[in-house]
């Protein structure tokens, strides 16, 4: 097992193989060490997904749930683009995290820190850039949708 794999497992973090995009594009695209992961929703490998309004339908802790989920699809997508050694990993560029909720809903930070705190606890060499947005809807209404950038190691 290679230094990652020890913290994930130690983290008790399963990294599930993703779904297949939901539309006529990639999974991720690789440009020399950096990986782009397309946006990934907090579906569960049954095909259940979150839905809903953080701040009608849901509470922001299922949001944050949510946001973790979306975020372990985007490690599946990574995992696959890395031939299934996420030692090739060196950090976490940036995440983009779209939240679904009312246009009085103010607390969009909070909802994507779950993908940023997962994310952070396995690659923990620095902290990535982000951005978090609210937004009126999302593909199959989704509550969140995860985009991240990765570098690897040269």
């Amino acid at each position: 097992m290679t230094e990652i794999e020890d913290k994930i497992k130690k983290l008790n973090i399963n990294i599930p193989t993703p779904p297949k995009p939901v539309g006529n594009y990639a999974p991720y695209s690789k440009y020399g060490n950096l990986v782009f992961i397309s946006g990934q929703l907090p579906i569960f490998s049954d095909g259940k997904i979150i839905n809903g309004k953080i701040d009608k339908d849901l509470s922001i802790e299922e949001g944050i749930k949510a946001s973790e989920i979306a975020a372990l699809n985007a490690l599946g997508q990574l995992k696959i683009s890395c031939n299934g050694d996420l030692s090739r990993v060196k950090s976490c560029i940036k995440i983009s995290g779209y939240v679904n909720s009312s246009a009085e809903f103010k607390d969009h930070a909070k909802v994507i820190n779950g993908a940023s705190d997962l994310i952070s606890k396995i690659f923990s060499e620095k902290l990535h850039s982000r951005i978090a947005i609210g937004c009126n809807s999302l593909p199959l209404n989704a509550c969140v949708e995860i985009e991240s950038i990765f570098e690897l190691k040269n």
